[in-house]
């Protein structure tokens, strides 16, 4: 007897339909997986065969053979455990051959028959919705995150029984999303302990904040310790835009894959902001590993990437950054598979200007040598340099500043302004493929970034005399657009590419 159902692989972030066949015919009693099975699927023999007979049912002693195809893709993971048992059981009659195609089943099984819960499943709701299959079967464990996709039927499950049952006895389907309680947006933001209205000073710093979260741009802040850095870029998440509801999605999947999504709010409805440690690795930076995973790039998709003292990380860990800066993607290769992951994020980036971190402060003096502070500097190399959109130096504070009690603005009224220039991008660009100012690129550029003249002149002398590389000159024509949205107004003026200019002054000092 011949069954043919259908389980999900993943690639990446991206899930793909997969025919289980499964054939019991006479002979000597075995049990074989073909179709390029990873262990954790081989070892589901074991775990099918034990399940079965613990859930009331006889296991066939004939010759079972398990077909994955198509043949030639790497099979990886224990959730097609509940497919194979599935496929098993409709080849006895026991189930309805007709009705399991059309649906997918996924689930991990244990000895006494009781589905646990998978990584991954959202991508595998997703890919049911868009092969247009009826619905899914998967673990009950895994109902919240699959609720989470809209116009599709899901079917959790706790015992290899309920499957059964619903397929022999048509039981009541529960619908996605019937018991997902969301919360708006607004409303999980207020949760935010930190505001930018406890940072005294350090305004031309904020300012160029919400330029680069207005418009996705790269920033680097270098400055001696204790002038705010830190501070500052932790609260950047304070004033990102709300996420559309496709990279909720997105964000949402990375996570998935992970086994990390939260479901305490539905979607993710928030920015990620992550942070690694400067002793990271650089598979752990961009993904990788037998079974590639996402890297901090990706979890960061959507997002703030923030390298804190970005001089202290490892250059080969920080050239690595370069390609996925460009293309807002990651590709990783191995022998049997090639995986792309999303990358694209915002590089928020502090270093301190030498080692002792006083070099150029007016307070304190710098004990380093020349060539020691350019060796420190130079573990930023200028093709990852060129990459800031804008790049600041920070002076240590005032006594008037430190001991003024007048409260800062508020992110709040930030953030407004924020998203009030991102929703004049998303208009712009509407029939672009992408929805902010950093991403402009070629004709594009040309295009929404017409200049003047004289705003032209002005731009030329400035990249010859600050020795600006024609990326640069890209980048500060984004950023001139940025801020002439956050201005509100429709063309770039003088003014705005003159604030623009100003954010690239600190490379000649670097270099």
């Amino acid at each position: 007897m011949l069954a043919v159902l259908k389980s999900c692989s993943l690639l990446g972030i991206k899930g793909f339909i997969i025919r289980v066949e499964v054939d019991i015919n006479r002979g000597l009693p075995a049990f074989d997986i073909v179709g390029l099975p990873d262990t954790a699927v081989r070892e589901s023999r074991e775990r099918v065969k034990s399940a079965i007979k613990n859930s009331g049912y006889e296991f066939p002693v004939k010759r079972i053979t398990i077909n994955l195809a198509p043949a030639d893709i790497k099979k990886i993971g224990p959730h097609f455990d509940l497919a194979i048992a599935s496929g098993i059981l409709a080849a006895q009659n026991i189930i309805s051959v007709n009705k399991i195609d059309d649906y997918l089943i996924a689930g991990e099984l244990s000895l006494n028959g009781d589905v646990q819960k998978v990584k991954g499943i959202l991508p595998m709701v997703l890919t049911a919705r868009k092969n247009n299959l009826k619905g899914i079967v998967l673990p009950a464990q895994n109902f919240l995150e699959a609720s989470l996709v809209e116009n599709i039927k899901i079917i959790p499950v706790k015992k290899i029984t309920d499957l059964i049952n619903f397929f022999k006895n048509d039981q009541k389907i529960i619908t996605g999303n019937s018991k997902k309680k969301k919360l708006p947006a607004k409303e999980k933001l207020r949760n935010y302990k930190l505001d930018f209205s406890e940072i005294k000073g350090q305004y031309e710093a904020k300012r160029a904040i919400e330029v680069a979260a207005a418009g996705g741009h790269n920033l680097l802040m270098m400055g001696p310790p204790g002038v705010g850095k830190t501070m500052l870029a932790k609260r950047i998440p304070t004033i990102l835009p709300p996420l559309l509801k496709k990279e909720q999605l997105e964000i949402s999947r990375i996570q998935s894959i992970l086994g990390k999504i939260s479901l305490d709010d539905g979607l993710q409805n928030q920015r990620p902001f992550r942070t690694p440690h400067h002793s990271i690795t650089a598979a752990s930076m961009i993904g990788g590993g037998r079974i590639p995973t996402p890297g901090e790039i990706s979890l960061a998709h959507k997002g703030v990437l923030f390298l804190d003292e970005i001089s202290e990380y490892r250059r080969e860990v920080l050239e690595l950054l370069r390609q996925p800066l460009e293309e807002k993607r990651i590709t990783i290769s191995r022998s049997t598979m090639t995986v792309d992951f999303p990358a694209e994020f915002i590089l928020i980036a502090s270093s301190n200007p030498c080692p002792c971190g006083y070099y150029g402060d007016e307070r304190r003096a710098c004990h380093c040598t020349i060539n020691r502070v350019r060796r420190y500097r130079n573990k930023i190399s200028g093709p990852l340099l060129d990459r800031f959109d804008i790049q600041l130096g920070l002076s240590s504070l005032s006594l008037d500043e430190l001991t003024e009690y007048k409260k800062g603005e508020e992110s709040k009224f930030i953030r407004e302004r924020v998203i009030a220039a991102h929703r004049i991008q998303q208009l712009r660009y509407k029939s672009e493929d992408f929805i902010n100012n950093a991403q402009l690129s070629g004709e594009n550029l040309l295009f929404y970034c017409k200049l003047k003249k004289s705003d032209t002149f002005l731009l030329k002398k400035a990249v010859e005399e600050l020795g600006l590389s024609a990326r640069a000159y890209d980048r500060i024509l984004r950023v001139a657009r940025t801020i002439s949205d956050l201005e509100g107004t429709e063309n770039i003026e003088s003014d705005h590419l003159a604030e623009a200019i100003q954010y690239r002054r600190m490379e000649r000092e670097i270099s």
